[in-house]
């Protein structure tokens, strides 16, 4: 674990996840705080703090797999849309400081809904339930 990173802690498997999807180069699982059903974050597995730290291919990569893990959440959620939120440093709203990003679904009743980064605790057996369904 770099840096006592607790992103690189759960892409290491040091601490558990409710997994959603996993390639060679990122971990994508479901926020335990979340915003709206279905908020996945989706990171590097190794260690960079945000976008200007992070190589373009890495970037380019990880745009890529965020796609895909969209899509799969359009597909199988009920959603409308989604929002991709990342944030770059504490005046960002960046509590992690590990590259990631959020996907958000949403649907079109909650439109004028504010995506606020304080602590939304989620249910866990929900949760486990959700990325089982998820997961890919």
């Amino acid at each position: 674990m770099k840096n006592n990173c607790v992103f690189c802690a759960i892409a290491a498997g040091e601490i558990p996840c409710f997994k959603v999807y996993e390639d060679d180069l990122v971990l994508a699982y479901l926020d335990i705080n979340p915003f709206a059903e279905g908020h996945t974050l989706v990171i590097p597995k190794e260690h960079s703090t945000g976008i200007l730290d992070t190589s373009p291919e890495t970037l380019r990569e990880m745009i890529v797999r965020v796609q895909k893990v969209a899509a799969r959440l359009k597909d199988v959620l009920p959603c409308d849309g989604f929002n991709i939120l990342q944030n770059n440093g504490p005046a960002a709203g960046q509590t992690v400081p590990h590259l990631h990003f959020h996907i958000v679904p949403r649907l079109g009743s909650d439109v004028a809904a504010d995506i606020s980064f304080a602590n939304h605790p989620g249910d866990m057996d929900h949760l486990k339930a959700l990325a089982e369904r998820l997961r890919f």
